[in-house]
């Protein structure tokens, strides 16, 4: 008999359809999690504390934080306002935010991708940078929305993974080229986090939880798009599909 595939929660963004709210993920990242992790996947409305965090965590072998349109709102890392029309999701944020620390302490394995990467970084301490190609020195890291999708998640730029890091292990190379749609980035790294990947003007990219039980890893670009078509993606989402694996075993 087939062994049972793990489940790998995917906690959904709350945005208006209409006059109704509805809770949502990518359908990207639900059939990287199937195809590429080899897992099942669960979504988790945004609902926040009433949503019981221990329990769920109870429930589950993984836990994917997804990218989106929306970002943290400044408040929880003391940054300052958004700019207006910036789209914010206030239940994400009290969903996720204390979900992340809950799942590290629990043992749950954790990645983290764009939006995800940033919640990551706010949840333990760290601070963001909201555009951060005005910063002097940056690269512009944002994607271009006038062309097709398949131009703006295509290769954007190198990025140097960190000698001894969990990713270079992954990808058994020093480098790689990545996609680039983000504008929001890391600022101050928290406590606790250690970078595994960083871009040629010196922003973090990717980085890992120090000490964390299991897989606990957070990437700014997209490895969800096509994972199939790209090595290093496939072998990332195989990575935490395996420590899903683990932790249903030990479950």
């Amino acid at each position: 008999m087939a062994s049972k595939r793990p489940l790998i929660g995917i906690p959904a963004d709350r945005r208006m359809l209409g006059p109704h709210p509805f809770h949502a993920v990518g359908e990207k990242y639900i059939t990287a999690v199937l195809d590429a992790a080899g897992a099942l996947p669960l979504l988790i409305p945004s609902i926040g504390r009433e949503l019981a965090l221990d329990e769920l965590l109870d429930d589950v072998d993984g836990l994917l934080f997804t990218g989106s349109p929306s970002n943290v709102e400044p408040h929880h890392y003391q940054g300052e306002p958004s700019l207006p029309g910036t789209l914010h999701d206030p239940a994400r944020d009290a969903t996720t935010l204390p979900l992340l620390p809950k799942a590290i302490a629990a043992g749950v394995p954790v990645l983290g991708i764009c939006r995800g990467f940033q919640e990551l970084n706010v949840a333990m301490g760290g601070t963001l940078w909201q555009q951060i190609q005005e910063v002097p020195g940056n690269l512009v890291h944002h994607e271009d929305l006038s062309q097709p999708l398949d131009v703006q998640y295509g290769p954007s730029h190198p990025v140097r993974l960190v000698e001894g890091g969990v990713l270079r292990a992954i990808a058994g190379t020093d480098s790689l080229i990545v996609n680039s749609l983000h504008h929001q980035g890391v600022r101050d790294l928290a406590p606790g986090l250690v970078a595994e990947a960083l871009a040629p003007d010196g922003v973090v990219e990717a980085f890992r939880v120090a000490g964390a039980r299991r897989f606990a890893l957070a990437v700014q670009w997209h490895p969800e798009w096509k994972p199939l078509e790209n090595a290093f993606s496939s072998a990332l989402f195989q990575a935490f599909g395996e420590a899903a694996r683990d932790r249903a075993a030990a479950r």
